[in-house]
């Protein structure tokens, strides 16, 4: 596979009752200019019609790897079933909804191979399709020549993680090495990327690839949108990436920007109703600094059991949905 000089990436293609969008994504894989590419597609226990598109698809394109999950194994799961048959230099995590530009793997290849080893991702600008593929934003606004028209972090970027979610996760390209390194996504958790961002650029850089390489569909349904829906996990799963963040901390400045983040986590808690949850976040954030009066109060709000997650997803899905952008995870 690297004859030429050019290393293979793998792309693991996880699906889950993607029926309406599967053929375009593995289209998308086959339609890239770059000629090295093994492609291992996981469908983690679909009931709609998807296993049998990619089962069709399998009939007229190049051979590629199908595993079927009889149960739903989760993201993280699926995607290291996946990992585990990787053959690639390189490693592209895709959703079966999501869309590859065609020149995407190998302007990443070749910004990487420029690299040194101590990188472990290449990421890059995207644009958001909705469920009819219509164009609705970047994720980095752009200027006429499609340059992101603000400045994105590159280099040692774990402070610029622990502070802000700015990395649109499926523009990723991962060095499998590292990927294997870290024992893959933690599949303990119900999300990949906050985890997998923390232990890896606390150890390694980042490169940002200045160019529009995915088209990210955004849906009514998807994982960001169970942040605050109560006993979803999603929560648990970030109070779980925080105490990593906390025993990989380096610097003071690392341990205030992780502060600011839980205390964003405990407001979470408590419009999801997650109040024990708020009060282990209390804790955590207790070892790091005084919580201060605004985070009290909201812990106390918590202690006495509100029921306001209803009022608090109605204001999500019928105001705030209509003064914000869509598209962010956190």
């Amino acid at each position: 596979m690297e004859e030429s000089g050019l290393p293979l990436v793998t792309v693991i293609l996880t699906s889950y009752n993607q029926e309406k969008y599967i053929e375009e994504a593995l289209t998308s894989v086959f339609y890239q200019t770059y000629p090295y590419i093994q492609l291992i597609v996981v469908d983690n226990a679909s009931t709609d019609n998807t296993l049998a598109l990619i089962e069709r698809f399998r009939v007229t394109s190049p051979a590629f790897q199908l595993i079927k999950n009889n149960v739903n194994a989760g993201l993280c799961r699926a995607f290291n079933q996946g990992l585990s048959l990787a053959h690639g230099k390189y490693v592209i995590d895709l959703s079966g909804d999501d869309i590859l530009i065609s020149g995407r793997i190998e302007d990443q290849v070749s910004a990487f191979e420029e690299l040194s080893e101590e990188y472990a991702v290449v990421f890059s600008n995207a644009t958001y399709v909705d469920a009819a593929g219509r164009n609705v934003r970047n994720h980095y606004p752009v200027d006429k020549s499609g340059k992101s028209l603000q400045s994105v972090p590159s280099g040692d970027v774990y402070k610029n993680i622990l502070e802000r979610y700015f990395i649109c996760t499926p523009t990723m390209m991962m060095r499998t090495a590292i990927l294997n390194q870290l024992g893959g996504y933690d599949e303990n958790l119900l999300f990949e990327d906050f985890d997998f961002w923390i232990r890896s650029s606390v150890k390694f850089k980042y490169f940002y690839l200045d160019e529009i390489l995915m088209k990210k569909r955004i849906l009514p349904v998807s994982l960001s949108s169970l942040v605050y829906k109560k006993g979803s996990g999603m929560l648990a799963s970030y109070y779980a990436v925080c105490n990593k963040a906390y025993d990989l901390n380096r610097d003071q400045k690392e341990f205030d920007l992780l502060a600011a983040r839980i205390r964003t986590f405990i407001r979470k808690c408590l419009y999801a109703q997650e109040f024990e949850l708020a009060i282990r976040f209390r804790r955590l954030l207790n070892y790091i600094e005084n919580p201060g009066w605004k985070t009290e109060v909201i812990v106390f709000l918590c202690r006495l059991h509100l029921p306001i997650n209803f009022i608090y997803r109605f204001y999500i899905k019928n105001v705030k949905k209509a003064f914000t952008p869509e598209g962010f995870s956190f």
